[in-house]
């Protein structure tokens, strides 16, 4: 009796050990093609969609414009009681996608302190059916003085008082090293909109990733640096960059210059102002890369340097409400 009651049990269990075995390993497979093989079903789900030309408003742009605008304001709920953008409403960014439900037939504009954290909501919005999307450049900073999160932040420590040693010149070279792997996405579905979805939640609930420029300098052997700038960008603005990065724009899925982009460290993208690169950093962690924007981008390094999109650009005072 014993024996046929061992038997009894290892008949259903067996087979619910191997079905929930299969179910494991269903889930740990890589979804990376499935979901890549999505997005360029749809151009406007490529990279380059996700910071397009226009997608930056200044505040005086904002400002003259206020009517057309949704604007979802990502600061915390204490410093927006203490003054906002008139028609302003506040979000934390694991709730924006359910806040953008709210817009309407308007276009959405996200505000934050600095356009940083805005910048890399965008494509979390532009993916989700709110091509429409924009951001607040500078952030609150540009809106108003009393909000200036950018003058302390701006520096030349890549090239005062003296070149940093890890600054150099010439330019970053441009990738051409195909590395052979991909990141790991992981999911329980096969449907790329699925898990396009599960990713784009996943990583607002993670929140912005940035690095300090200042580490990033000091410490270039830790990651995988793209300067996200064109030739010509790096040209105008002193030919220079951080020691070994690369220099790999535009990144598209038509073309795979993700190839060019190793998965296994760290990728840091800096630009002009860290906007850019936090939309290429939220794009880049939906993939499953581990990536970080450097913060406050080139502004933190070479200000002075700059001849374009160089803090304090645009800043005005406009009226801030209750």
């Amino acid at each position: 009796m014993k024996k046929f009651a061992i038997y009894f049990i290892g008949l259903f269990l067996i087979p619910a050990l191997s079905l929930t075995s299969c179910k494991k390993d269903a889930e740990e497979q890589n979804k990376y093609e499935i979901l890549v093989d999505y997005l360029k079903t749809n151009a406007a789900f490529d990279l380059p969609a996700m910071h397009s030309t226009g997608w930056a408003v200044s505040a005086t742009a904002l400002n003259n414009a206020l009517a057309e605008y949704y604007i979802i304001d990502l600061r915390s709920a204490a410093d927006f009681a203490q003054g906002r953008i008139q028609g302003a409403v506040n979000s934390t960014m694991a709730n924006v996608l359910n806040e953008a439900k709210n817009a309407g037939s308007k276009k959405i504009m996200l505000v934050c302190y600095s356009g940083q954290t805005a910048a890399f909501a965008v494509p979390a919005l532009r993916l989700s059916g709110y091509p429409n999307t924009f951001f607040l450049k500078w952030g609150m900073s540009a809106w108003t003085s009393q909000r200036d999160v950018w003058t302390s932040k701006i520096g030349n420590v890549a090239i005062q008082p003296n070149i940093h040693a890890n600054w150099t010149t010439p330019p970053a070279f441009v990738a051409n090293k195909d590395w052979g792997k991909t990141p790991k996405v992981t999911s329980s579905s096969d449907d790329g909109a699925t898990i396009m979805k599960e990713r784009i939640a996943a990583v607002l609930a993670e929140g912005p990733k940035f690095v300090a420029p200042a580490d990033v300098l000091a410490n270039p052997q830790n990651y995988f640096i793209n300067n996200y700038w064109t030739e010509a960008n790096v040209a105008a603005n002193g030919n220079g960059h951080i020691k070994g990065a690369y220099r790999i724009n535009p990144i598209t899925l038509t073309a795979n210059e993700f190839k060019f982009l190793n998965p296994d460290q760290k990728i840091v993208t800096y630009c002009f102002t860290g906007q850019t690169s936090a939309a290429v950093t939220f794009y880049l962690r939906m993939l499953g890369y581990d990536a970080y924007g450097l913060q406050w981008g080139a502004n933190a390094l070479i200000n002075s340097q700059m001849t374009s999109n160089k803090w304090p650009e645009g800043q005005q005072n406009f009226p801030l409400v209750p």
